[in-house]
């Protein structure tokens, strides 16, 4: 398997007030193309920090991030911008869902972006929303849908360009646990059918079940890495 995205001896300190916190204290951790990866902790470990980092929303403070074994660790925010719209996919806990689109449109926004014809969006858009189980729900908003559907919408609208990496940050946490094991079966289907690699940020079980390999973080450094 070739590696996709790794770091080496990551480090971020934020500033708060007088004090200096670090967040991550020295990451290096490798992943593999179709890995269903969980890094998990509790609030403050560092996993949403490593998640910004290894998506390219921020810079770290020392240390390097690679990705298709590109050191992107210190490119400007244009260059960032660009590696997230052609590699990365995210999948955030509160949806962030586009409000005044519909559930074809928003899933159509980064295809868009990537200046996609619109023949190919439309046969692209169509076909995910489909996979993810929303056929016939297409011109909805997001007011008109469940917090299930629109998290399906998310996933659909990360997973449309094909992206080397999909991010999930806490996606089970705005929902029911039946609805959070619904959408956590979908994408584990997705992964092995498609082959897309997905990075969890979590602390749920359910998704630390579902992971093939749970890196456990423990004040900004990994404490255990598990295959299973």
């Amino acid at each position: 398997m070739q590696n996709l995205l790794s770091s080496v001896d990551l480090k971020k300190d934020y500033q708060v007030g007088e004090t200096v916190v670090h967040a991550l204290r020295g990451v290096s951790m490798e992943v593999e193309e179709g890995e269903f990866t969980a890094i998990a902790g509790p609030s403050g470990s560092g996993k949403s920090t490593l998640l910004n980092l290894i998506g390219c929303l921020d810079t770290p403070t020392s240390g390097k991030v690679f990705i298709k074994d590109v050191d992107v660790s210190h490119y400007s925010k244009k260059e960032l911008a660009n590696i997230r719209r052609e590699n990365i996919g995210f999948v955030f806990q509160s949806f962030n869902l586009i409000p005044i689109l519909t559930a074809f449109e928003n899933v159509a926004f980064p295809l868009s972006l990537l200046r996609r014809e619109a023949s190919v969006i439309e046969k692209e858009v169509n076909q995910i929303l489909g996979d993810v189980g929303l056929d016939g729900m297409e011109d909805r908003y997001p007011r008109e849908l469940s917090g299930g559907q629109q998290q399906r919408v998310a996933v659909a609208r990360a997973l449309v360009k094909e992206p080397a990496i999909v991010l999930a940050d806490e996606p089970t946490a705005n929902l029911d646990s039946t609805t959070g094991a619904e959408i956590l079966d979908l994408m584990k289907e997705l992964n092995e059918q498609k082959g897309a690699t997905f990075i969890f940020s979590t602390h749920d079980p359910m998704v630390m079940e579902r992971a093939r390999r749970l890196i456990r973080l423990h004040d900004g450094v990994i404490h255990s890495d598990e295959r299973k």
